[in-house]
């Protein structure tokens, strides 16, 4: 496994094998330089090579005792622990925080799950689709008078899922600095999901924006604000929000007739009507070709196969192939101490005996 030099070298996790967010969030700690023991099932195997990259394994019956034991041990010696069970799972298999706190007070201990701790749903099953239901971001998603849209799982399980509880145990381990002491990181889609509906919740009381499926500003009504199709059925997205933004792209497309009355909700139909007809008179690269780059704010809609070959992800470097395998880079980026992609390494039982070792 290549050495990193991240921000993160030197610090030890310890992942409990789980889908979704929790895989995600050990990724993003390895990319910046953490060594990651995943404590995994007997006969476990590599579901997706880039998000479970650089990972020492180690195969785990946490039934047994001498299973529970290694846990105990692992934990006893690490910085962060992360797991993503069912509330009272750890705690019936004696791997709760209060258990390994005791053993190791530094120990930051985050616990990532779609409902939470606590709550009347708690222990309920779930996915992606039903944590964002109920905090209105899957509301305002879609068209009108439809079904609302699942956006992958994009929004609850990495929006509101992997990337708080990230910020959580950062914020834990900077605390810890100077109390010297560990702590609980309850990480819940629901809650992420709900913080990052902030600036809708904020605008929505001042009636500046509306979040109503379909409707609004930023929900697709807006004819400066959505996607068009081109003459090849392709898609660019147009994001002209900005007045003097949009007196660019109505010059670049020669449709400056469009420029009085476009704030006025009440034209948006007709304007987007009328863009639409226009966009379909060019493919999306003659599009591209007049309009990208420039300050109309317009961009290819690609798919994802797609992506990585574009000119600016390319420039980038956003996309990294290690031994045949094409990665994402790691994020953000760092000036000093870069974040590395990595190959999984050792196997994780060495890894423990090492940090028992170097304690």
């Amino acid at each position: 496994m290549p050495q990193s030099n991240g921000p993160l070298t030197g610090l030890k996790v310890v992942e409990f094998v789980g889908i979704g967010p929790g895989p995600h969030v050990a990724m993003l700690l390895a990319d910046l330089g953490a060594e990651v023991v995943r404590i995994e099932r007997q006969g476990g195997r590599i579901l997706n090579p880039v998000v479970e990259r650089a990972r020492h394994r180690v195969a785990v019956d946490v039934k047994s005792d001498e299973g529970r034991q290694f846990c105990r041990d692992a934990a006893a010696h690490a910085d962060v622990l992360l797991e993503g069970f069912r509330p009272g799972v750890m705690e019936r298999l004696g791997l709760g925080p209060d258990e390994l706190l005791a053993l190791n007070p530094r120990l930051v201990y985050a616990r990532m799950t779609g409902w939470g701790q606590e709550g009347p749903l708690a222990h309920a099953a779930g996915h992606d689709i039903n944590y964002i239901a109920i905090t209105g971001a899957l509301a305002a998603v879609g068209k009108k008078g439809e079904p609302a849209i699942p956006p992958q799982n994009l929004v609850g399980d990495f929006g509101g899922g992997s990337m708080y509880c990230a910020f959580g145990i950062m914020a834990a381990l900077y605390e810890r600095e100077r109390s010297g002491k560990g702590q609980v990181v309850d990480a819940a889609i629901v809650d992420g999901t709900t913080s990052l509906m902030s600036f809708f919740f904020g605008i929505r009381q001042i009636g500046f924006i509306k979040t109503e499926r379909g409707d609004g500003l930023l929900g697709g009504a807006a004819h400066y604000y959505r996607c068009y199709e081109c003459a090849d059925g392709r898609e660019i997205s147009v994001g002209a929000l900005e007045p003097q933004f949009y007196a660019e792209l109505l010059e670049k497309i020669g449709a400056t007739e469009l420029a009085e009355g476009r704030d006025n909700p009440a034209n948006w139909g007709d304007m987007a009507d009328r863009l639409t007809a226009l966009f379909k008179t060019k493919t999306q690269a003659e599009w591209c070709e007049i309009l990208e780059g420039s300050d109309a704010c317009v961009a290819a809609v690609l798919p994802l196969d797609e992506a990585r070959e574009h000119p600016h992800l390319k420039a980038r470097e956003a996309y990294v192939e290690r031994d045949g395998v094409w990665h994402t880079a790691p994020a953000p980026r760092f000036s000093r101490t870069p974040g590395t992609i990595r190959d999984s390494g050792m196997d994780g039982a060495d890894v423990v005996a090492r940090w028992a070792r170097e304690d």
